[in-house]
């Protein structure tokens, strides 16, 4: 049921604030991670869309929050890439608290999906996404993206080091998971817990 949920998806808007976001909203996702760490490729894995979730020629300049329409009013949301060097004081501090309020204060959003790239994963920048997720109470799934980059072995042990640094954060509002968008690794398991997100 997931599945087809998922890939229902279709573009609605764009909101470089709160006051943009859709009116009729009763349920949002957010998936968010550092540039490069592939998140455009896990939404467009995960709705079966190849060009749904587009890279922004110009990374981590542009700050919108860019909704996708499930049905019943249900949206998945795509944040701007994070930790993106070039991008000056000023405008990381404005997108900030324009995150914050978003997570603060949108009650249709209720979970969020953080994706790292598994060779480089909690970064300080993904601590300190993870961190607003967990003070705004949301309900996370850190996704380990592209696994297949490392050997079973590897997978399994940068998962394992990635839920004991989490340490007691780990609970029922927090799943670590492997994936890959290249390669649909744990695509089904992945989709089971969106499904929680979004049908709950």
């Amino acid at each position: 049921m997931i599945e087809k949920l998922l890939r229902k998806a279709t573009f609605a808007t764009s909101a470089a604030q709160l006051n943009q976001i859709p009116k009729d909203s009763v349920c949002e996702v957010a998936f968010a991670g550092r540039s490069n760490s592939g998140k455009s490729s896990v939404i467009n894995c995960l709705t079966g869309q190849k060009k749904l979730a587009r890279t922004s020629k110009t990374p981590g300049r542009t700050q919108l929050l860019n909704y996708f329409i499930l049905e019943d009013n249900k949206y998945i949301v795509d944040l701007p890439g994070y930790g993106f060097a070039k991008v000056n004081r000023k405008q990381q501090l404005k997108w900030q608290e324009v995150l914050a309020e978003y997570f603060y204060k949108c009650k249709p959003l209720q979970s969020v999906v953080l994706i790292m790239d598994i060779r480089h994963p909690l970064k300080e920048s993904d601590v300190q996404m993870l961190n607003l997720a967990i003070d705004a109470d949301k309900t996370i799934l850190v996704l380990l993206n592209k696994a297949d980059k490392l050997s079973k072995n590897l997978q399994q042990k940068t998962l394992m080091q990635v839920k004991e640094a989490l340490g007691e954060k780990e609970d029922e509002k927090l799943f670590v998971e492997l994936f890959s968008a290249s390669k649909k690794t744990n695509i089904q398991k992945v989709s089971a817990i969106l499904g929680q997100f979004f049908l709950a």
